[in-house]
C-alpha cells in the first residue's frame, strides 16, 4: 500500500513540478487534474503485488489447508479474500488521489503562477475533477480485484504477477508497434488500463478513444471475469 501511495504522489508532483506556467495558454488547455493523477500508472503495482501475494502466499506456505479446514465452504474464503483487499484498495486509492491532487495544487503555483496564464486551481468543486478523483479510486479497487482474481486462478506468485502487469502495461506496448490507426483505436479501447485511466480525462473528451465511464466498465469486466475464473478454479480444484 505504501509503495502504490508514494509512487502515485511521487510521479504526480514530478510531472506537475516539471510544468512551467508558459505552457499554459489563458485559457489553460493542459489536462491539469490528468497531469497530477498520472502517478496511478506506476503506482498501481504496488496493489496489485498486494493483491496478488494476499491469495498465492497461502498456496506457497501451504496455509491454504488449514483456513479450508476452518471455513470448508470456499465461496465464503473466496468472499472474505476479495472483501478485505477490496478495502484496501479503495483505501490506497483514496489515499493516493488526495496526495497527488495535494501536490498538484501546491506545486502549481509553485512553478512561476501567474493567474492570467491560466494554471487553475485543482479543486473538487469541479465536477470534472470529481469524476476523475472518483473514478481513479474505483480504478485501484478494479484493479486490486484483477490481481486477486489471477492470483486464485494461477495459484502462482511470479505467474500471477506476470498476467496481471501483461494485461495493464502489455497493451499499450502493442499500440505502439501497430501501424493501423484502426487497429490502434481498437487496442487502447480495449486495454484494460488505456480504457480504464480514461476516467481521469478532464479536457478533450472527445479525442479518447472510449467515453470516461465506459472505459471503466471494460476494465469492470476485465475484473470480473478473472475474479469468476479464479472463484470456479478454487472451487474445483484441490488445496494441494
Amino acid at each position: 500500500m505504501l509503495l502504490a501511495i508514494a509512487g502515485t504522489v511521487g510521479l504526480g508532483f514530478a510531472i506537475t513540478g516539471s510544468l512551467e506556467y508558459t505552457h499554459c495558454d489563458s485559457p489553460c488547455a493542459l489536462d491539469l487534474t490528468k497531469l497530477s493523477l498520472a502517478g496511478v500508472r506506476l503506482g498501481q503495482v504496488g496493489i496489485v503485488v498486494l493483491a496478488v501475494l494476499a491469495v498465492t502466499a497461502e498456496y506457497r506456505t501451504r496455509t491454504i489447508q488449514p483456513t479450508l479446514v476452518a471455513v470448508p465452504r470456499r465461496f465464503l474464503v473466496v468472499l472474505g479474500k476479495l472483501g478485505v483487499l477490496a478495502v484496501f484498495g479503495v483505501a490506497t486509492g483514496v489515499l493516493a488521489v488526495a496526495g497527488s491532487l495535494t501536490a498538484g495544487r501546491t506545486m502549481l503555483p509553485g512553478n512561476g503562477f501567474i493567474a492570467a496564464h491560466g494554471f487553475p486551481a485543482l479543486s473538487l468543486a469541479d465536477d470534472l475533477t470529481r469524476r476523475a478523483a472518483i473514478g481513479t479510486v474505483l480504478y485501484v479497487g478494479l484493479v486490486t480485484l484483477l490481481g486477486a482474481g489471477l492470483g486464485l486462478l494461477l495459484r502462482d506468485t511470479a505467474g500471477a504477477l506476470t498476467a496481471a502487469l501483461a494485461l495493464l502495461y502489455g497493451s499499450p506496448v502493442v499500440a505502439m508497434f501497430v501501424s493501423d490507426p484502426k487497429w490502434q483505436h481498437r487496442i487502447h479501447r480495449f486495454s484494460p488500463m488505456d480504457a480504464g485511466l480514461t476516467i481521469q480525462s478532464t479536457r478533450n473528451l472527445a479525442a479518447e478513444h472510449i467515453g470516461p465511464w465506459s472505459g471503466l466498465g471494460v476494465l469492470s469486466l476485465y475484473a470480473a471475469a478473472a475474479v469468476i475464473a479464479g472463484l470456479i478454479v478454487f472451487q474445483l480444484r484441490d488445496a494441494h
